[in-house]
């Protein structure tokens, strides 16, 4: 816009001075607007920052999300404007230039700051969300400083017509991407809105692949950086995003067909040309504008419109342009004194968080928060940084040990906020960096203040590996007791096929299956052995036919697809040797020796139940959802009691609610069989039925979402 605005301002200067070419042409105006717009948006920038830090972390995730989703749409419309009006944007500027010229200078000054401004606050507030993407600060400053310095070369180039771009060829081809992020922004900011309990299902996750892949790898961020996407999402995020891309790209790509076909027959086109063209002579105050550009409208009733309200005499100016048209500096001063006032004003008047100090303490690879001296009671809210170059985990504690606040994850070159309640009493930060070893502060001692109100502050103590250790053994026995039945029932089904008998295979394949959902293998917790027992035939090349698609699910599909028992016999066999190696291995750290694994295992036993059962995405004929997820109600009931007393020693309360809610869901799953004890399918039950279930797995996902952070075993590094 701004280069379009410069060459328009040369060329009615030119005009003006009969197209001699010799005309001085004074660009200031333009700049000056532009200063007025740049100070708007940094203004509306400073706003941003300042408000939101003095929210709560609840708060900041609300605001952060809304204006997330606000962004998109803003973006969103965008796009679409630039659709249908890219191709007459020039044209419309430098009407707008050529009437602000008429006026007086300052007219062209308040011409640039409204063409400019309104981007620039779009500009700010989707890099503002962007940034809160990617949890960090410095780096997509820098990112954005580069594409705005290589924006600024480009339209440098385009004005000294080195180069020649077609705006609207040039736009349209970038928009998909602009959609692209657009989408992973909207995803993110539905998290965030999650994450603030402003929309349902923050534990129901659709994927989560932290455990294989590390956020904080340069080509993992690259990839967030672009398109905004992270490892873990949840089902409403993942939705959301893929929902976005459905509907905006094919709309997208219909409006410029739609623009084409509305296109008019070349003589119409010439004629809306003609008389634009002879209107804007008429109008310049200079006589015939030399070489008047084409209309590029494709459309001709937008330029015999224009045409018309080009022959009739344009409105005079207005008092306020009359003021303005002499003074560009006097202008300037306002534009860029106001936002900056009225934004200094908005962050003096903005309330401070009570008991909310932001304390700045850094974490390099010799030191953790050497900037931590003092501490006063209350909620307080540390921001810390890393310049260790490493990623890890920053952890405050308190004298006993426990945990009071923490940041599970910090990237190298990153800023966090740690929360904390800090009552009476001595406290310590811990920095797990990398493969360092830990790294310890000072112990700070904290004075309860003369008046406390509210209750006590909220510590986590750290569970050992050793008191992890016995939980995990009785499941370890439990699994190998299911396992032993598995067993048995994969040599009933081989007795099956050898007489041919696939109506009874497919009622013991049912129990065999059944059988795998008690030993609680969650989430490709058994790695490829639990893959090849209970693997899916996603991503194998020849889908179901793939000689890598084996186990429990592969045999399920040939009972129900009409394969014969021969071919079914070879699958068994396959599945009995896999699953005799299960039992073998089951005490390996690849399986369920590792005690860590544990307190994940009671929440991740029902997110996979809902993930792949519910969803019906493991369903290969056998119909099987709400059996399945039966099933691992009851491995779920079974970890929660081994995990119950170290559970109730931090958190007193959830393990009750935890089985309530698991009686819940079992009644819900149980209502859904016939009265002849016969499972339903997925589509056979009732809305309500469905409805019950849904509403059951979901409390129970949110009781046990915090298990995993109550048990967890802090670094020792």
């Amino acid at each position: 816009m701004v280069t379009i605005l410069l060459a328009a301002v040369k060329k009615t200067a030119t005009a003006q001075a009969g197209g001699d070419g010799a005309a001085r042409v004074s660009t200031a105006p333009i700049w000056l607007g532009v200063l007025g717009a740049v100070t708007l948006s940094g203004a509306f920038a400073a706003v941003l920052t300042f408000s939101v830090s003095v929210l709560s972390s609840q708060g900041q995730e609300a605001v952060g999300g809304l204006l997330s989703v606000f962004a998109v749409g803003l973006v969103t419309a965008m796009i679409f404007w630039m659709r249908r009006t890219a191709a007459t944007l020039s044209s419309h500027l430098r009407g707008e230039v050529a009437r602000a010229a008429a006026i007086g200078t300052g007219a062209l000054t308040i011409t640039a700051f409204l063409s400019v401004g309104r981007e620039g606050l779009e500009t700010t507030l989707f890099l503002w969300t962007a940034a809160r993407a990617s949890g960090q600060t410095v780096a997509p400053l820098v990112g954005a400083a580069i594409g705005i310095a290589a924006a600024v070369l480009l339209c440098w180039l385009l004005y000294r017509r080195a180069v020649h771009l077609n705006v609207g060829v040039f736009f349209n081809r970038t928009a998909i991407a602009l959609i692209v992020i657009a989408a992973g922004v909207l995803a993110y900011g539905l998290g965030d809105l999650q994450d603030a309990n402003f929309l349902p299902g923050h534990a129901w996750i659709a994927f989560d692949l932290t455990a294989h892949i590390d956020p904080t790898s340069w080509w993992a961020s690259i990839i967030t950086g672009i398109t905004e996407l992270s490892p873990k999402m949840t089902v409403l995020q993942v939705t959301a995003y893929l929902a976005y891309l459905v509907v905006v790209i094919p709309a997208f790509v219909n409006a410029g067909r739609a623009a084409k076909a509305a296109a008019s027959p070349a003589a119409a086109s010439r004629v809306a040309a003609s008389t634009v063209a002879a209107g804007a002579e008429a109008a310049s105050p200079a006589g015939p504008v030399p070489n008047p550009a084409p209309a590029a409208d494709p459309d001709p009733a937008p330029a015999l419109a224009r045409a018309s309200a080009a022959a009739s005499p344009a409105p005079g100016p207005s008092r306020w342009e009359r003021l303005a048209g002499g003074r560009p500096w006097a202008v300037a001063g306002v534009l860029v004194a106001v936002p900056a006032l009225a934004a200094g004003l908005t962050i003096v008047a903005l309330p401070a968080a009570a008991g909310n100090a932001a304390d700045a303490v850094t974490v390099s690879q010799t030191e953790c928060a050497p900037e931590f001296t003092a501490a006063e009671s209350g909620n307080q809210t540390f921001t810390v940084a890393n310049t260790s170059g490493l990623a890890g985990e920053v952890n405050l504690d308190n004298a006993a040990g426990a945990v009071v606040g923490e940041i599970e994850t910090l990237g190298p070159g990153t800023s966090a906020p740690l929360s904390a309640d800090l009552g009476a009493g001595s406290y310590v930060f811990k920095c797990f960096m990398g493969s360092q070893a830990a790294i310890a502060s000072q112990t700070v001692q904290v004075t309860a203040k003369t008046v406390t109100n509210g209750p006590a502050p909220v510590a986590v103590k750290p569970v050992t590996l050793a008191e992890l250790t016995p939980p995990n053994k009785l499941y370890q026995a439990y699994a190998a007791a299911q396992l032993k039945d598995l067993a048995g029932q994969v040599a009933t089904i081989k007795a099956d096929l050898g007489r041919k008998d696939i109506t009874q295979a497919k009622t013991d394949w049912l129990a065999a299956q059944l059988d795998w959902e008690r030993v609680g293998a969650s989430y490709d917790s058994f790695g490829d052995l639990g893959l090849a027992v209970d693997g899916l035939p996603t991503g194998f090349v020849e889908g179901v036919n793939d000689p890598g698609f084996t186990g429990l699910h592969r045999l399920e599909y040939g009972l129900w697809h009409g394969q014969s028992a021969a071919v079914l016999l070879s699958v068994t066999n396959v599945l009995a040797k896999n699953v005799a190696t299960v039992e073998k291995n089951l005490t390996s750290d690849d399986l369920a020796g590792d005690p860590t694994q544990l307190p994940l295992r009671v929440h991740e036993i029902i997110e996979d139940a809902l993930r792949d059962h519910l969803s019906g995405v493991d369903d290969e004929g056998g119909n099987a959802a709400y059996a399945q997820t039966w099933a691992d109600t009851q491995v779920d009931r079974a970890v929660l009691g081994y995990e119950s007393a170290l559970i109730n020693d931090r958190d007193p309360g959830l393990v009750a609610t935890a089985k309530g809610e698991l009686s819940t869901l079992d009644t819900a799953l149980l209502a859904t069989r016939t009265s002849s004890g016969q499972w339903q399918s997925l589509t056979a039950v009732s809305l309500g039925q469905r409805q019950h279930v849904d509403a059951a797995i979901g409390a129970l996902l949110e009781t046990l979402a915090v298990v995993p952070d109550l048990l967890e075993v802090p670094p020792t590094h």
